[in-house]
């Protein structure tokens, strides 16, 4: 989006917020009616992944994976088309958030684990044209505003030394302030992995992160008068968007939990070995950590994208998937990335 350096510090911080809050009044209608939506997870852990692999920013791998969903919403695309549509949506992404030297380039990504173990190959003459589909679609306008835009603008006021710990003055202004960063994160991811949260305007949802997470730390009041003023959200407001993170959390603790008393090993496959997307998608709770080998899909040989091999249709004219995939409970383990989890 340009926006250069920490723009939530600067003196123009409340005008660009403003104009983010503008815009995202604004933003397409989306309105969940894919036929594929029941692998839309799967494509959004893809991009997480791949995000993470090259040290993408937050903003990069939101508005990638808001692009994926406003696509699949008008179209009706095959399954193996929609990885060529995930990554290019990622490079769309970071070629929009990111500096030039930042984003991901076509041999390191088919160098990845992740592409051999789904047997992908991915051509300069595949990704432009489906490049210049998704700006076709979307009228060449990429200024589309994520809760990762607005979640900075809030964090810097999310903790005071006026807060109450337990009920009790914070021992540590620092360690807490770590603390919500890192809960803010992952409140973030667990927004990311619904599209239930795409009902919501982003900059509530930004809210609805920083609230959870200051639920979670014991902090009181839940959401102060300073917060408030800042976002313009009541927390009448927002108790459905934080009710929904924080279910997501509770269930991803227990399951930490449940899989450390049992001391259970999970087996990831690893390039090379065949498995399917159906498989995956019925794996619960599968850890995605910055490598690339839990993803695996059907071994079929190279998927080379030299020419587009099946036409991607409006849902104008939709046809229903050969099988349908249920999809688990959201595969996202805090225990995993964030230590202050683990008490």
């Amino acid at each position: 989006m340009e926006l250069e350096g920490q723009w939530w510090k600067g003196e123009l911080a409340e005008d660009i917020y403003q104009a983010l809050r503008y815009k995202e009044l604004r933003l397409p209608a989306y309105k969940g009616q894919s036929p594929q939506l029941s692998l839309r997870r799967y494509f959004a852990d893809l991009i997480a992944i791949v995000s993470n692999r090259f040290k993408l920013c937050p903003a990069a791998r939101h508005l990638a994976v808001y692009l994926l969903d406003l696509f699949m919403d008008r179209y009706d695309i095959s399954v193996q088309q929609l990885h060529m549509v995930a990554l290019s949506c990622l490079l769309l992404a970071s070629k929009f958030e990111e500096r030039e030297d930042r984003v991901p380039k076509l041999e390191t990504l088919n160098s990845l684990g992740c592409m051999s173990s789904m047997n992908l190959v991915l051509t300069k003459q595949g990704l432009l044209h489906m490049e210049l589909l998704l700006l076709e679609t979307f009228q060449w306008n990429l200024y589309l505003p994520t809760a990762a835009h607005f979640i900075e603008y809030y964090l810097p006021v999310a903790v005071n030394e006026t807060d109450l710990h337990d009920g009790w003055p914070m021992a540590c202004m620092e360690k807490t302030m770590l603390y919500m960063s890192k809960y803010a994160d992952y409140f973030l991811e667990v927004s990311l992995q619904d599209h239930a949260f795409l009902r919501f305007v982003p900059s509530l949802v930004a809210a609805a992160c920083v609230s959870s997470s200051r639920v979670i730390l014991r902090l009181s009041p839940s959401w102060p008068p300073r917060l408030q003023r800042l976002s313009a959200y009541t927390w009448d407001q927002m108790l459905p968007a934080v009710e929904r993170l924080l279910i997501a959390h509770d269930s991803d603790v227990k399951e930490a939990n449940k899989q450390k008393c049992q001391h259970q090993q999970t087996v990831y496959p690893v390039p090379g070995q065949s498995g399917s997307l159906h498989q995956y998608m019925q794996r619960p709770n599968t850890q995605y950590m910055q490598n690339c080998q839990p993803v695996v899909v059907s071994g079929q040989g190279p998927a080379t994208y030299l020419t587009s091999t099946a036409p991607i249709r409006s849902l104008g004219h939709t046809q229903n998937m050969d099988a349908k995939v249920n999809v688990p409970g959201r595969a996202y383990q805090p225990n995993a990335l964030y230590p202050c989890f683990d008490r």
